[in-house]
């Protein structure tokens, strides 16, 4: 598995960060990971906009 995923159409939304990249059999997926420290939010979508979704609705539980 590569080190870097080459992320590409990264864009922030609030704390959540949201990209595209390829998986390991060429599919394209999409990502959302919450940058707050102590968060721990990231799951990964088959379309962009369930991962941006996702982004708008976080809300970070770690106060």
């Amino acid at each position: 598995m590569p080190a870097n995923p080459g992320f590409r159409r990264v864009v922030r939304i609030g704390p959540v960060q949201v990209a595209t990249y390829y998986d390991g059999r060429g599919r394209e997926r999409h990502a959302a990971a919450c940058t707050a420290p102590r968060c721990g939010f990231s799951t990964d979508y088959d379309t962009r906009a369930a991962a941006e979704l996702a982004a708008r609705t976080h809300r970070c539980r770690v106060r």
